[in-house]
């Protein structure tokens, strides 16, 4: 997950919540199945991460994130994850 959350360019402002944190935050949601508003306090603000949810959903961002961990768990010592090419999502 880790090459893919670098490949990950938000326009703006610099980021204060590193993406490694809101990407763990988000498959513990989906693994889970907890509401946003029940993060643990380990995460970042349930805020922040349900916002990013929401920018990479619509730009499926986390569908990419949760193959790569799908693959990774069913080949044990893979790491890296191929980045697709541009999504054709039209807007």
């Amino acid at each position: 997950m880790e090459p893919m959350l670098s490949l990950i360019k938000d326009p703006g402002r610099p980021q204060k919540v590193p993406r490694r944190d809101i990407a763990d935050a988000i498959v513990y949601v989906m693994r889970t199945g907890c509401s946003w508003r029940q993060l643990p306090a380990d995460f970042p603000p349930w805020e922040t991460v349900y916002g990013q949810y929401r920018r990479w959903e619509w730009r499926r961002v986390t569908e990419r994130i949760v193959d790569c961990g799908r693959r990774s768990r069913s080949r044990p010592g893979v790491t890296r994850c191929r980045r697709r090419g541009p999504s054709t999502r039209s807007g």
